[in-house]
């Protein structure tokens, strides 16, 4: 089968044959139909300092995915061929104590598809049964194959109760943009989103938020201002991993605050305590999704109307992907998505 591979330890990517790989007993064979491209994949190609340490050449990346089930291995039962399913991509250990507890989520020794494992930028994968999503209503198979960040954007934006808050995000990409999406519709009063990049913030724009805030030329005194805002926000997501988005974040919010902490910065850096004790904020970190509260959430949301489509706005055919990744590179897009069906 063809497959995107990490073959040598060196910037790229490269389009392979390689064998399909066969369903033990537990798993399931899946025709990949369509794929997203994550930051994480844009790391593994550019071979920066994470990916080194990290991945092994080798390696099939990717981990976005949406397919339909054409194999099962002995003893499955919970699927039948030709399902449309989805995947939550942290293959879990069983037996640690959050695992043996049904904390799944949090199990202290998961592996990741495309990253310790064989991922999902291929014509075919294997995964364990319990893994998968299925897809029971009919749902646009780009919107499927985003499910996993969207679940990210949802675990952040499900944290605190938003009916009637204001809310900040700090991070303009597709995550944050999802995330966006998600306060609105589970009944924000404002939804602020900052960047510093004119095509996202235009993309934030488009996908309605109450303002989209320039932190170059406006400030977030400035945005609350404009708003009528009183006493700072009450819900914040810090989804950019910037030091000063997070800095900004804290000096902005209301006594009281609520802070979700998805996004991951290259290296440490320090925040005012001060605030943080004498506002009563909450800080809480996030990752991944809850397996599978996240993904019932993500299906209902969509079932009730919430539309994450414009947040994708390129797409390729996969034998397109040095194109696709350029584009994810230069960051002039939102979510990419590959089409593995024909």
């Amino acid at each position: 089968m063809k497959a995107l591979v990490k073959a040598r330890a060196e910037p790229g990517l490269w389009l392979q044959d390689v064998p399909q790989p066969v369903p033990g007993p537990g798993e399931v064979l899946i025709r990949v139909l369509r794929t997203g491209i994550c930051g994480t994949d844009l790391h593994i190609d550019a071979w920066n300092e994470w990916a080194q340490h990290t991945i092994k050449p080798g390696l099939v990346v990717g981990h976005e995915f949406v397919g339909e089930v054409v194999g099962l291995g002995e003893d499955v039962a919970s699927v039948y061929p030709g399902e449309i399913v989805g995947a939550e991509g942290h293959i879990v250990c069983g037996r640690c104590r959050n695992c043996m507890a049904g904390r799944r989520a949090l199990c202290a020794n998961s592996v990741g598809i495309g990253v310790q494992r064989d991922g999902a930028f291929a014509e075919f994968i294997v995964m364990p049964a319990g893994n998968l999503w299925p897809h029971l209503t009919k749902i646009d198979l780009d919107v499927a194959s985003i499910f996993d960040p969207f679940g990210n954007a949802v675990h952040t934006a499900t944290q605190y109760r938003l009916v009637a808050e204001d809310v900040l995000i700090t991070g303009a990409g597709p995550i944050g943009l999802m995330a966006a999406i998600v306060a609105r519709h589970n009944g924000a009063r404002f939804v602020v989103v900052t960047d510093v990049s004119d095509y996202r913030l235009e993309l934030a724009r488009k996908i309605g938020v109450t303002m989209a805030v320039d932190v170059r030329s406006t400030t977030l005194r400035q945005a609350q201002q404009e708003l009528g805002m009183k006493e700072g926000f009450d819900v914040g997501f810090e989804m950019s991993g910037v030091p000063t988005a997070m800095r900004e974040m804290i000096d902005n919010m209301a006594h009281g605050g609520r802070i979700a902490v998805l996004g991951l910065p290259d290296h440490e850096f320090p925040i005012d305590w001060s605030q943080v004790v004498f506002k009563m904020l909450t800080l809480r970190g996030v990752y991944g999704r809850q397996i599978f509260e996240t993904w019932y959430q993500m299906s209902v949301f969509v079932q009730s109307g919430l539309d994450i489509s414009p947040v994708i706005t390129h797409r390729y055919p996969y034998t397109d992907y040095q194109e696709a990744f350029r584009v994810g590179h230069s960051g002039q897009c939102g979510k990419i998505v590959l089409d593995w069906s024909a």
